[in-house]
């Protein structure tokens, strides 16, 4: 209460008073999975809320937002009490858990589509779930290591970019962290111990060029204030990973912030630090002339002190900060209206957008699949001929541009120039680029457009204008092939009726006649097992014993030879939900293996490519909701072969990065070998002048036993980083 009182004096505190004792009555003898008393949740929620300045009204909803999921108080009670505001913030924020999904990421899809959707009319419900987000990840360590593992990463893919999204870095850096620290707890207790060791070097170089900054901004009469910091450790990994660099060669590293009084000031400042150290060339970017789209504004520069050691400088105004720090939340601190502000209404245009697109999307996992797409920044600006900004992102192509202009422009591109020279569709933009589109009445949309497109935008229009066009050419298909099995099994389908056709479509939890002919036509549904739901027992073959050394005998081993040579060990270890007829085989883009979430897609003439959920192909494939379909792991692991015990093992590609010094190889092959794993191949290779890679493939049974291996590859010392890659 008492922060409450400091940011906003002039609210209501009745009112939160009064959510505070029925929140507390409510949750009586409710207890956490840590043993406190469950009341301490809702109220590190609102605190979380008044230290981002939000106002009554917010803050009586965080203390509330869990009263409607658990226990038996009802919205229609929560707005009687304390007003509709508060009632639909409760609302958007409770969870979808009384509808029963066919999946979990059903649930998740739902519950976040439902949270956007209240977001749009109401901007407080995004900022308690993000509080509510926020607590439950400080006390993480209490749920056991599965969920931590699931919400740590939904934390990562959803919540943290929606963070940034919402221009609000303080909030979304902590999410980053807290979700590292479990989703790879080695990799984070390894940079930990690296970044402690530097820090004390570190923070005598900061206070060295704190020091340096402050006095020369005297001498030039310039008011401002000087912080620094050494870069938070997520950040710090995933340049890592991206660079495979050491630690002490990420550039910003170590950071140092001016935060002026006026705009003019941010550019004096930036020419002064030029003119005391030299800036390294191309990390100059103005974020102040081109604000990103979540609005964040800041001159950023990196320069080399004495020594070659480099640090980064951000630039900007005390609103500038204001607004990095606390983003959208902070249209709140000086506003005792909920009248919302032109500058949020930008914020927000790509929320309300993406909820137009989604009355387009029935299927979860798409709309999950474009949120993931949209949340992440957009940094390209590009230019129409006639001088139009078009803000695009990172890595977006000439379609993604011609999309940005128009529905009709995008479909009908044919060709594109850029800066007056003719390019493929597929090339990256950069910033600065004048994009020229080509058009031609009647051309359509090609499927190849989806694995370079980045935008939403582009992405939905694609996918769309394709699943009109081909479920019509699906639905033809599904209906030839059914009449073809008919036709070979002697079944007349004239004297079913339209309710048989309705009933076999239930039974594949289709609503319509329409979609079952259509899962036919892809391929995703057999033709001949719909026939014999049609009419039972019509399908099966006239059953005749076969000698030990006959043809059919012998054809049926080839077939199981044939598959283990074509698809790899392992295949007969899949399963597809309600299919017994389907040839199911694991995608080598991505060499899913055992206990890995998998996907599976219908390829035409070749059966169920079975994919990795994280498998970089799986958005590209999937725009076709119809060609999906659920396969899952066999209960039991599958033998080698028929007349062996020993469990199918999967071929997997480790690339180790290490520190290059004699006995390496041994001290991993020893690993290895301890473990029980089978090594095919190892191959070095220089990365630098002090570094080797090394590539192992090696036969793992799971996922499982391959994250033991590579954690205690990790503990090898001098290793810098050890990675799988998919396509071995």
């Amino acid at each position: 209460m008492a922060t409450v009182k400091a940011n906003r004096p002039a609210d209501d505190l009745g009112l939160i008073r009064s959510a505070w004792a029925f929140s507390k009555q409510k949750h009586q003898g409710q207890i956490r999975a840590s043993g406190e008393a469950y009341i301490g949740h809702p109220l590190e929620v609102a605190q979380v809320l008044s230290e981002l300045k939000m106002d009554a009204t917010a803050i009586a909803a965080g203390l509330l937002h869990d009263a409607v999921e658990d226990t038996d108080v009802t919205a229609g009670e929560i707005a009687r009490l304390f007003g509709e505001q508060v009632a639909h913030i409760v609302e958007g924020v409770t969870k979808l858990d009384k509808i029963k999904f066919a999946n979990r990421e059903d649930h998740q899809a739902e519950n976040i589509r439902k949270m956007l959707l209240a977001m749009v009319t109401d901007l407080r419900v995004v900022i308690i779930k993000l509080a509510d987000r926020l607590h439950n990840m400080r006390t993480l360590e209490h749920l056991k290591p599965e969920k931590q593992q699931r919400i740590a990463r939904e934390t990562l893919e959803v919540y943290a970019p929606l963070a940034h999204r919402l221009g609000m870095g303080k909030l979304r850096s902590e999410l980053e962290d807290l979700a590292f620290r479990y989703i790879d707890p080695f990799a984070f207790s390894q940079l930990s111990s690296e970044i402690d060791s530097l820090r004390a070097e570190g923070e005598a170089f900061l206070q060295q060029i704190v020091g340096t900054v402050e006095t020369r901004l005297k001498e030039v009469g310039i008011r401002a204030r000087v912080e620094s910091r050494i870069k938070r450790l997520y950040s710090i990994q995933q340049k890592l990973v991206a660079h495979n660099v050491p630690v002490e060669q990420v550039y910003d590293l170590f950071a140092v912030r001016v935060i002026t009084e006026t705009e003019s000031d941010c550019y004096a400042v930036l020419g002064l630090l030029h003119s005391i150290w030299r800036p390294v060339p191309g990390r100059f970017k103005d974020f102040i002339a081109m604000p990103r789209p979540n609005l964040y504004q800041s001159l950023h520069t990196t320069l080399i002190a004495e020594g070659g050691h480099q640090f980064e400088v951000q630039i900007r105004t005390e609103d500038m900060h204001r607004v990095a720090e606390e983003g959208i939340a902070a249209h709140w601190k000086y506003k005792a209206t909920d009248n919302v502000s032109a500058k949020d209404e930008q914020r927000l245009a790509w929320v309300r957008q993406l909820m137009e697109w989604q009355r387009e999307m029935t299927d979860p996992n798409e709309f999950m699949s474009t949120l993931r797409i949209d949340l992440y920044p957009e940094e390209v600006y590009t230019f129409t001929p006639k001088g139009k900004v078009i803000v695009l992102p990172k890595d977006a192509s000439p379609i993604d541009f011609a999309y940005a202009i128009h529905t009709d422009v995008g479909h009908a591109t044919t060709g594109a120039k850029v800066n007056g020279r003719i390019v493929p569709l597929r090339t990256r933009l950069r910033n600065g680029d004048i994009v020229e589109i080509t058009t031609q009445a009647g051309h359509a949309p090609s499927r190849d457009w989806l694995s370079f497109t980045k935008s939403s935008r582009a992405r939905n229009k694609i996918k769309h204008w394709l699943n009109e066009n081909q479920r019509a050419r699906a639905i033809e298909i599904g209906i030839k092939l059914l009449q073809r099995e008919a036709r070979k099994y002697k079944v007349s389908l004239e004297k079913f009726k339209q309710s048989d056709f309705e009933r076999v479509a239930a039974e594949y939890g289709l609503s319509h006649v329409e979609d079952l002919q259509s899962g036919i036509g892809f391929g995703k549904y057999s033709a001949r097992q719909v026939l014999n739901k049609l009419e039972p027992g019509s399908t099966l073959p006239i059953e005749t014993p076969e000698e030990p050394g006959s043809t059919g005998s012998a054809l049926s081993h080839m077939s199981e030879a044939v598959k283990r040579v074509f698809f790899g060990k392992g295949s007969e270890s899949l399963q597809v939900e309600g299919q017994d007829d389907l040839l199911v085989y694991r995608a080598r883009c991505c060499n899913p293996i055992r206990g890995e979430e998998i996907i599976g897609y219908v390829t035409r003439g070749k059966g169920v490519a079975v994919h990795a959920r994280s498998c970089p192909n799986v958005q590209n494939l999937l725009y076709e909701a119809d060609r999906r379909i659920d396969v899952a792991w066999s209960e039991t692991p599958a033998t080698s072969s028929p007349d062996s015990r020993k469990p199918t093992t999967y071929p997997v590609k480790l690339v180790v990065l290490a520190d290059d010094r004699a006995g390496l190889l041994k001290e991993f092959a020893a690993i290895i070998s301890e473990d029980g794993t089978n090594i095919k191949s190892v191959e070095t290779r220089p990365a630098d002048d002090e570094a080797v890679y090394i590539d192992f493939v090696i036969e793992t049974l799971d996922l499982r036993h391959l994250t033991r291996l590579t954690q205690n590859l990790r503990k090898v010392p001098g290793v810098r980083d050890v990675h799988r890659v998919q396509k071995v």
